[in-house]
């Protein structure tokens, strides 16, 4: 078996990260090579979903935040309108308490 040091496709960053510049498509010199390849693969979309966890958590609190700014304008805009609603109910109890006058009902 080849040890990943040896190989041409190896590559190691100054951090000590390490990549394949091998294509596990069309060039590959061993089998392990492969799994190798997809474990980096895998590592680096675990990174990449942490960091996504990470800015998540961060947004968190402001998202809260929002949500309760959106409530209260909301719920102001609701008691805004609410005399719109009241004045539509006083003019439909008028105009049936008019139509039971015409009637001859009273009540």
């Amino acid at each position: 078996m080849l040890n990943c040091k040896d190989c041409e496709f190896f590559r190691e960053d100054d951090k000590g990260r390490i990549g394949f510049g091998c294509d596990p498509f069309r060039r590959v010199k061993e089998p392990e090579c492969l799994q190798k390849w997809t474990l980096l693969k895998l590592e680096s979309m675990v990174q990449a979903y942490q960091a996504t966890l990470q800015q998540y958590r961060r947004l968190a609190p402001l998202q809260e935040k929002m949500m309760k700014q959106m409530e209260r304008e909301l719920d102001n805009m609701d008691e805004s309108d609410k005399w719109k609603i009241d004045e539509e109910n006083d003019e439909d109890n008028e105009d049936q308490d008019d139509e039971d006058a015409a009637a001859g009902w009273e009540g």
